[in-house]
């Protein structure tokens, strides 16, 4: 298919982001050899957190976005919508908490793998697919952004942000549309993969929140670009990947999932802008629907990628997410008991697949315990990949 980055090629089987205790140490010969291990460790940390961890962020924003939609008071709401008011506010605030400090983190340790990596984050940069990955973190900053109960849409904080973190996903778009725009169909349909699609994204979760705030020409703006590329893209990809596609690596496979989360959040995008839920939003959510039934009536495509855990399996949480939030939009609008009934269920199972990666990631976390001597020391750091 596409060249991947060394990061994307190397399958993990686990995240391993292994914590070392510095514990007073008599011996001179056992302080330097904790000193060399520790700066071993730290350079191992480094150099595999890749782009593709900001998935975690992504998700947990879209998950604090999602909450706070939900338990959102709503004058004659239908009663299904009602079971979500029993959400205390202090969960969201502490899910959002959690998200920023998650996206702190990783971008702090990415931050320091430019610095004594820079070698590897040129390569990210340059593959087709570690490039996607940099739109992450700028669209878990929008989502948090949007999702913020401290930041009322309408300050000049709020706008002064969605600039700072609107910039680079303009500077990314230049870079990636103007390769596709100039070099032609022969270079899209080779560099095309399911990550792209996460440029597009990143346009319309910018657009939906410069609609929130106001700056409807900013979000038409950005609407129209994302769009337009993202109907380049689909068709690209819709010929280039059938079902039975080997070229895409199992442990990829969960990137599938973004099929149907652009034209979930260009639904949202879209009703951000017009105000109403209206016919085009509704045909957005419908095809976002229709794409997430024909990936979740083939479990076969995911086997192989379910066999051992790895972070390429947080790409499932926000695309359902981003289905959940139009599915809660479209019953806001149509007000039907069948509306509710697939809010209600997309929206437990999005909470329940983000619930059920953050156990599984932090069972298989590497973190040694402390250790008493040089040859325990010498065990635990055996646990790190």
């Amino acid at each position: 298919m596409v060249e991947m980055s060394n990061s994307e090629k190397q399958p993990q089987t686990h995240i391993a982001l292994p914590i070392v205790i510095d514990i007073p140490v008599t011996k001179t010969q056992s302080h330097n050899h904790n000193k060399s291990q520790i700066h071993v460790q730290s350079s191992s940390i480094l150099s595999q957190i890749h782009a593709g961890y900001f998935r975690i962020s992504l998700a947990l924003s879209s998950q604090a976005l999602l909450w706070k939609v939900l338990i959102e008071p709503i004058e004659d709401a239908h009663a299904l919508r009602k079971i979500f008011s029993f959400i205390p506010s202090t969960a969201f605030t502490f899910l959002w908490y959690l998200a920023l400090f998650t996206l702190v983190t990783l971008s702090f340790l990415y931050v320091l793998r430019c610095v004594f990596h820079f070698d590897m984050v040129k390569d990210e940069f340059l593959s087709h697919v570690g490039v996607n990955y940099l739109f992450a973190p700028w669209i878990s900053c929008l989502l948090l952004l949007e999702s913020s109960p401290f930041v009322p849409s309408n300050s000049l904080s709020h706008r002064v942000l969605w600039c700072v973190f609107v910039t680079p996903v303009v500077v990314l778009d230049v870079k990636i549309y103007g390769q596709w725009f100039t070099k032609g169909k022969r270079f899209l349909s080779a560099v095309a993969n399911p990550t792209s699609q996460l440029s597009v994204i990143g346009n319309l979760v910018g657009a939906r929140v410069a609609a929130e705030m106001g700056w409807k020409e900013s979000a038409i703006c950005l609407f129209s670009l994302g769009i337009s590329h993202y109907l380049v893209l689909f068709v690209t990809l819709y010929q280039r990947l059938p079902g039975n596609d080997n070229s895409l690596p199992p442990l990829l496979r969960p990137v599938f999932f973004l099929f149907f989360a652009a034209p979930s959040v260009a639904s949202l995008a879209w009703r951000s802008i017009s105000d109403e839920f209206d016919t085009a939003s509704k045909m957005l959510f419908f095809l976002s629907f229709f794409l997430f039934m024909s990936l979740v009536s083939r479990p076969l495509l995911f086997k192989k990628s379910m066999k051992k855990f790895n972070v390429a399996w947080w790409a499932y949480s926000f695309p359902l997410t981003a289905l959940a939030l139009a599915s809660a939009e479209y019953a806001h609008q149509v007000k039907g008991l069948t509306a509710h009934a697939v809010m209600l269920v997309l929206s437990l199972i999005s909470v329940l697949v983000s619930v059920v990666l953050m156990i599984v990631t932090a069972l298989n976390t590497s973190i040694p315990l402390p250790a008493n001597n040089l040859d325990s020391d010498q065990k635990s750091n055996c646990t790190a990949t």
